[in-house]
């Protein structure tokens, strides 16, 4: 995994409308929580994005965008995204350029990894989670550093 203090890869991934996304676009505009997940649709991949979609409000206030990525098709994160009234920006990387640039790991070398980042403005990892047994923890634990670091912004 890439560690505290190093900059987000430069990566173009497609999003579920189609359209294509530079996650280098979003520095100097939002903090990013940049979640992977294994797939969509799973019991622990659904309850982790619908609890990131139960929070959204919290992470906007904050000025933080949320981003979830797995090797899903467009196709997918649409369907995903349509049944369970997700309000964030899902992207396929079904080629797996992102896992690889960020160095998810595989887990138990049967699935992708599940791991979160959060990034400051200039797009620099503060945070990171990983965690595959505990998938709402990672908003958890997103929502409290993204708190944190808006609150240490305007002391």
């Amino acid at each position: 995994m890439l560690e505290v203090g190093y900059k987000i890869p430069d990566v173009v991934l497609s999003d579920d409308a189609g359209r294509s996304i530079r996650l280098h676009d979003f520095i100097g505009q939002h903090p990013l929580v940049i979640y992977f997940y294994p797939k969509d649709g799973t019991p622990g991949c659904t309850r982790e994005a619908c609890a990131f979609r139960d929070h959204i409000d919290d992470f906007l206030k904050h000025g933080a965008k949320v981003i979830g990525i797995s090797g899903d098709s467009v196709e997918s994160h649409r369907t995903f995204k349509d049944k369970y009234g997700l309000n964030f920006t899902l992207l396929s990387d079904n080629e797996g350029k992102a896992m690889c640039l960020f160095k998810v790991k595989s887990l138990l070398g049967l699935w992708p990894g599940r791991v979160t980042y959060v990034t400051d403005l200039q797009g620099i990892i503060r945070y990171r989670f990983n965690s595959a047994l505990r998938p709402v923890k990672h908003v958890k634990e997103a929502l409290e550093y993204i708190a944190k670091s808006a609150h240490n912004r305007t002391a």
